[in-house]
């Protein structure tokens, strides 16, 4: 008797595991159906407009120590200036950029800042930037560019933007910060 037992636990499961497996082909099967092919879905590039570009003034880095990903530091954000078709101003003193440096070589650059504008408006940057060890001279960084204005300027919150980073040095202790939207 045990052994029927034992023989209808295994046909029980049996039939259960079979069951599974059917609604697995089943779905599989269904969402190869429903599921579109490449050819069908239109091609698009993303498209950018121009925003702004500032020149960010920078003071000497701070060497920060070593962490347990990299050689830390940081460059404090002394001022600058800003300009774009529908937005000017200045950078204001007080952001910094801070920087890690992997064992690759690569540096990661996240600078968190403020630009206000001819009408007083202030407006915060988030810069995020990965840097290769080999870029040439004058070979544009390419960034994440997280913005939050104010009402007056919410179209800067309703977009996605992407930037260029370049340094001046050694002609000026500064970078070029060029802001596109993605449209």
């Amino acid at each position: 008797m045990k052994e029927e037992k034992s023989e209808f636990q295994f046909n029980r499961r049996s039939l259960l595991l079979g069951a599974a497996g059917m609604a697995l082909v089943a779905g599989k099967a269904s969402a190869q159906v429903s599921t579109p092919t490449t050819d069908r879905i239109p091609l698009y590039y993303p498209q950018t407009e121009f925003v702004l570009e500032a020149i960010v003034d920078v003071a000497p880095g701070l060497n920060m120590g070593v962490g347990p990903l990299g050689p830390r530091g940081m460059v404090p954000i002394t001022g600058g200036t800003f300009e774009g078709p529908n937005i000017r101003g200045t950078v204001l003193a007080g952001g910094a950029d801070r920087q890690l440096v992997r064992d690759d070589g690569f540096r990661l650059l996240d600078a968190l800042y403020e630009l206000q504008t001819d009408d007083g408006a202030v407006i915060t940057i988030h810069n995020q930037v990965m840097s290769q060890p080999d870029r040439e001279p004058g070979e544009a960084r390419f960034s994440q560019i997280k913005i939050t204005a104010p009402e007056e300027y919410d179209w800067l919150n309703q977009s996605v933007f992407v930037g260029t980073l370049d340094s001046l040095r050694p002609e000026r202790a500064a970078v070029v910060v060029r802001v596109f939207r993605l449209v």
